[in-house]
């Protein structure tokens, strides 16, 4: 089950899709997974983490057209992830956790991608829509306090190209220095 939820997280994936990933659908080389859309949407090949790699490692294999997880359907799946979640909020004092779904990590998803990258195509790539309306709807546009940056100065062009390849973008010159900023 933790691996399910992690890919979840990871991808944005929806539950059908997750549940009926096959072995042959994943890279460990490249690590990506290539998910194929169940609900009309697109088909698309999505990174993943060193972590999901590794413990999908851990998980049992026969052949590559195998499912990966191998519950006998979506029913059981809901299952057992709903008699986990009640003993987690049970164990934590947290019913707050009750009200997490396989869908919530979708939402999730699509809202910290879009914050990441402020680019709704993006997102609606990743989670494979054919129409823009859909990718609005997982999109939630939270204010995430956005004018928050890092800033540096560079004072040699091997300091700015170090800042450039750790993410910070160009401002501008002051007194013969390079100002470059990163949102936190």
């Amino acid at each position: 089950m933790s691996t399910y939820l992690q890919l979840l997280k990871e991808t944005g994936t929806r539950r059908s899709e997750a549940l009926n990933l096959k072995w042959v659908d994943i890279d460990f080389r490249a690590k990506t997974v290539r998910v194929t859309p169940l609900k009309g949407g697109n088909p698309r090949v999505l990174k993943i983490s060193d972590k999901l790699i590794g413990i999908l490692n851990d998980l049992k294999r026969r052949n590559t057209s195998e499912k990966v997880f191998s519950y006998k359907n979506a029913f059981y799946l809901q299952k057992t992830f709903e008699k986990q979640r009640k003993r987690a909020a049970r164990k934590l004092g947290n019913s707050r956790i009750l009200r997490i779904h396989f869908h919530t990590f979708r939402h999730w998803k699509a809202t910290m991608e879009y914050h990441k990258t402020k680019d709704i195509l993006h997102v609606m790539q990743l989670l494979g829509h054919k129409n823009i309306k859909n990718t609005l709807i997982y999109t939630q546009l939270v204010s995430f306090n956005d004018d928050e940056y890092i800033c540096k100065v560079a004072k040699t062009l091997e300091e700015a190209t170090q800042l450039i390849e750790a993410g910070f973008e160009y401002v501008t010159d002051m007194n013969g220095y390079k100002l470059f900023r990163k949102r936190k």
